[in-house]
Formats: C-alpha cells, structure tokens, sequence
C-alpha cells in the first residue's frame, strides 16, 4: 500500500527534515509512526500524502506513482491533520454532503454517503448539529469522516487522539479498528502516545532526526520485559516527545 525508496526533504538553509525513507506499509496493517517533536513524521507524512513535494527518492501510494501521479493518488487516500477542518458554523451533514460533492458525487448520493460515514463513526443524529457544538471526540470523528467520505483505500491519521480524554481515545481506537476489519482500510498514524501505539498498531516505525531508527511489531520491540517508553530511550537518547538538545 505504502513504498519508499529514499524520500528525501531538505528545505532551503536547513538540515534534512525527512533522510533517505525507505519503508513499506502492507495492505490492511496499522502502522504506527512515532517519534520526538522535530523528527519528521509529519513532514514524512505531508509527503506521502502529496501535501509537500519530496527533495529526491521516490514512492508508491495506493498503486500510484506519488511524483508521476499525484491526482490517482489523492483519489484513493484520506488526510486527518493534526488541526482538524471541522467549521464551527456549519451543521454537520451539511458540511459531509459538500465534501462528498467535492468528489464528483450527486447530491443524491453525496446525502447517501454522508449518512453511511455517520453511522459507521456513530454520529447518526448530529447532522443539524455545527461543528462547534460537537465534543472534541465528535469533532475528531467527524474529521474523520470527511476523509472516509471518498471511499479511500488508505487513511493517514496525524497525531488523531491529542487533547482527547481517555474515554474518547478508547472510542477512537475502536473506530479504528473497526474501519480495518470492516472496510478493509489501511491505517499509517503519527501519534506521541506509547499506549495507543502498543494497543493498535501492528507494527511501529520509530523516527529520529529524520531517519528511522528502529522497526517491528510493539510485542518485538519490548523484548525482554521492556516498555515502549524505554525501547525509545534505548534508541533515540531521550523520552519521547522531549526535542533535542532539550
């Protein structure tokens, strides 16, 4: 689903932000990217999503070749930023049925859809709801479901459960799930939690100054009793989410 061979990016006066990737995702995995603030999962990510174009190296995402083909590809990706794109001011299916339109739907079908997505991400009953009477676990879902509106084969989830409660992150996890073994989609997610890394994904990338640092399965990298937070600070020198030099 995913392939990299050496994507770069440098910007202009700066170090390599994203070095020499080469990596793989498999169809149906959930694959965990991880590492401190400043690492470049989401520059990797922006990338690998068509958002910011590579320095050198090549991909291909969901079939497509990522530099030759970067329409083919946003057809059949979802894109969840860390900020979010929920207007506060319009009801919800309002702004679901406007999303699907975008994608060439009637508006027939674009009011089918939006319905299908709520019920899939348990928000049926929200639609005359704007987006700022939502909690921030609604708000996270709904984000969500405009990315799913197109029907993508696979979904990037930058950083999709900071600033939730517990409650809610367990909610999201679920859905997560739920959108693998139901949809058949494929999950790649940066998140600085080491509890939401262990519990859903299959394998987990960890990043450091722009280059992986270490790879596997979460069970493979605790090997001999270890958590994944000093896993990390085996690898990396210090805990997660702390910058260098800090």
């Amino acid at each position: 689903m995913i392939n990299t061979t050496g994507l770069t990016k440098t910007y202009e006066g700066g170090p390599e932000a994203v070095a020499n990737l080469t990596m793989s995702v498999a169809p149906g995995e959930i694959v965990g990217f991880l590492g401190p603030n400043g690492a470049g999962k989401t520059t990797a990510m922006r990338m690998l999503t068509t958002l910011l174009k590579p320095t050198s190296g090549s991909a291909v995402v969901a079939g497509h070749d990522l530099l030759g083909d970067p329409r083919e590809v946003r057809r059949r990706i979802g894109y969840v930023s860390q900020s979010g794109g929920v207007d506060p001011a319009v009801p919800l299916g309002e702004e679901l049925e406007v999303q699907a339109m975008l994608y060439g739907l009637s508006r027939a079908r674009a009011s089918a859809r939006a319905a299908e997505v709520l019920a899939l991400l348990d928000l049926t009953g929200l639609e005359t709801r704007p987006g700022g009477a939502l909690s921030g676990g609604q708000r996270r879902r709904v984000d969500i479901a405009f990315a799913l509106t197109h029907r993508p084969v696979l979904l990037f989830l930058d950083e999709p459960t900071t600033g939730l409660d517990p409650r809610s992150r367990a909610a999201l996890w679920d859905h997560v799930r739920r959108l693998r073994a139901e949809q058949g989609v494929t999950v790649f997610l940066t998140t600085h939690y080491l509890d939401e890394a262990d519990a859903l994904c299959d394998r987990l990338l960890i990043m450091d100054r722009g280059r992986i640092v270490a790879e596997g399965a979460p069970a493979a990298l605790k090997t001999g009793g270890r958590t994944l937070d000093e896993v990390f600070l085996d690898l990396t020198g210090r805990p997660l989410g702390q910058e260098a030099g800090a």
